[in-house]
């Protein structure tokens, strides 16, 4: 009878700590993929930069702190204060919601070297563990039943215009934008997959 009990015990403490497991091995997977998503886009804009002129880069960067990328339409914490008393599920939804906006601009992000036609498929990657991580809290789930509902309209329809005659202003606002988008996935992520550590220092 004691060996029955025990082992009971151990099937049921293997049951309900699986889905921590699970959800912690796929928010470290979402976490690598966002951090190499985030390195990708400071490097492809350092290259850039680095290409242009000492007075174009100080007028490309005036004009964009002045402009706001397509993402800033998407409701995000205003500082890490915010972030970090955000719901779990919170900060998923705003990470589904910055990496589903890049869809479309990606794919002239993708156009060239071997290092960016990797942008479309790991965001497409991201996106489906993301996914995946909101299906796990199927509790507060209903935010998502309308995905279409976060389509952003594209960069000005700058990733239609990209190609052999791309302005610099253009190439210099999707790179920064992207750059920027990927630092707050992988924040919004990062602070996210630490919840999970009662015990962790979650403090940005």
């Amino acid at each position: 009878m004691d060996t029955t009990l025990l082992l009971l015990s151990v099937m049921c403490l293997t049951v309900s700590s699986q889905p921590i497991t699970d959800s912690q091995r796929l928010f470290s997977i979402a976490v690598s993929r966002v951090q190499h998503l985030h390195l990708l886009a400071q490097r492809l804009f350092s290259e850039f930069e680095s290409s242009l002129q000492t007075e174009e880069q100080r007028q490309l960067n005036k004009i964009f702190l002045q402009d706001f990328c397509n993402s800033d339409y998407i409701i995000s914490p205003i500082d890490k204060h915010e972030t970090q008393r955000s719901s779990v599920l919170k900060l998923l939804s705003i990470s589904y919601r910055l990496v589903e906006s890049w869809e479309f601009p990606s794919r002239s992000l993708s156009e060239g070297s071997t290092p960016r036609s990797q942008i479309s498929p790991k965001l497409s990657e991201l996106k489906t563990g993301i996914l995946l991580l909101i299906r796990a809290n199927q509790d507060a789930a209903e935010i998502f039943t309308d995905t279409s509902a976060f389509q952003l309209a594209p960069y000005g329809n700058y990733y239609q215009s990209l190609g052999a005659d791309e302005s610099l202003r253009q190439t210099y606002e999707l790179l920064a934008c992207f750059k920027k988008d990927m630092h707050k996935v992988e924040t919004y992520m990062t602070v996210a997959k630490c919840r999970l550590s009662p015990e962790a220092n979650c403090t940005l």
